[in-house]
């Protein structure tokens, strides 16, 4: 039981399903890009919600796809074996729902109408959790430092704030989101030693 408890099962779930998803949407054209992206017409005015969620399976080309699943895998492997199959799986889905919904709220303030699709703010959504982890857990994570994990996310964030047609909203939203759900699994206890 113990050896399961440290497969990145989750993870490895989580990856299948992007790329499953992403093949149909290859085969189907745009028919499963209409029906689950993230737009402002469809959850707001259409009242179509599970935009919120779907919009996190969906990816655009093989290099969005690829590079957000390399973080996934590797980053999610490393958190689940930390936190467990259960709480991972509930932090990546929360992570990806909050940022999107401040995507929309984004979207809304600013009058934009582009939708917008991805894993990427459930993966900021991880980054979050795991500075969580290195700050307030008091199991300690080998190789990963406050320091290294604050210096991953500002790269992150400087990346998709450099670049062209980035939801940033998302980004921040899954970030803070998973940085929230991580003070709350530890319990909001800062460990006593912090390594920087």
């Amino acid at each position: 039981m113990s050896g399961i408890k440290g497969l990145p099962i989750v993870s490895g779930i989580l990856v299948a399903i992007n790329v499953i998803v992403f093949l149909l949407c290859t085969f189907s054209g745009n028919l499963l890009y209409n029906m689950g992206e993230l737009s402002v017409g469809g959850v707001v005015a259409g009242k179509e919600f599970w935009r919120i969620a779907t919009a996190m399976f969906l990816h655009g080309d093989i290099n969005h796809l690829f590079n957000n699943m390399v973080l996934l895998f590797f980053m999610g492997a490393m958190i689940e074996k930390e936190v467990g199959h259960i709480k991972y799986a509930i932090c990546f889905f929360l992570s990806g729902i909050g940022g999107n919904l401040l995507s929309l709220m984004y979207k809304i303030l600013m009058g934009e109408m582009a939708a917008s699709l991805g894993a990427s703010g459930a993966i900021f959504g991880l980054d979050g959790l795991l500075l969580a982890l290195v700050l307030f857990s008091k199991r300690k994570i080998e190789n990963v430092t406050p320091a290294r994990v604050v210096l991953m996310i500002a790269l992150s964030l400087y990346s998709g704030f450099t670049g062209a047609n980035i939801d940033n909203a998302a980004h921040v939203g899954g970030l803070l989101t998973g940085l929230l759900l991580g003070i709350l699994l530890c319990g909001g206890r800062r460990r006593e030693t912090v390594e920087f």
